[in-house]
């Protein structure tokens, strides 16, 4: 049997190449022995389709694939 790629495609422009973005953020909150704030240093990765610009995280394009998956397995 040959090998069959499925893509997830971007689903406002079918697009199927991608970009990581990333974002930085500081998370500021209290703790229960200070008033003083604290801090957290994050750092958010999206992905966004090098054809449109639209962005999706992770977890959306894991169920997109998860998608794929049951749909190539239901037609065999």
């Amino acid at each position: 049997m040959d090998d069959i790629l499925d893509y997830f495609l971007c689903d406002v422009c079918a697009g199927k190449d991608f970009k990581l973005v990333y974002n930085f953020c500081l998370r500021f909150h209290g703790v229960n022995f200070s008033d003083d704030l604290i801090y957290d240093e994050t750092v958010g990765k999206r992905f966004q389709c090098t054809k449109c610009g639209k962005t999706f995280s992770r977890g959306e394009i894991e169920s997109g694939l998860a998608l794929l998956r049951k749909e190539r397995i239901k037609r065999n």
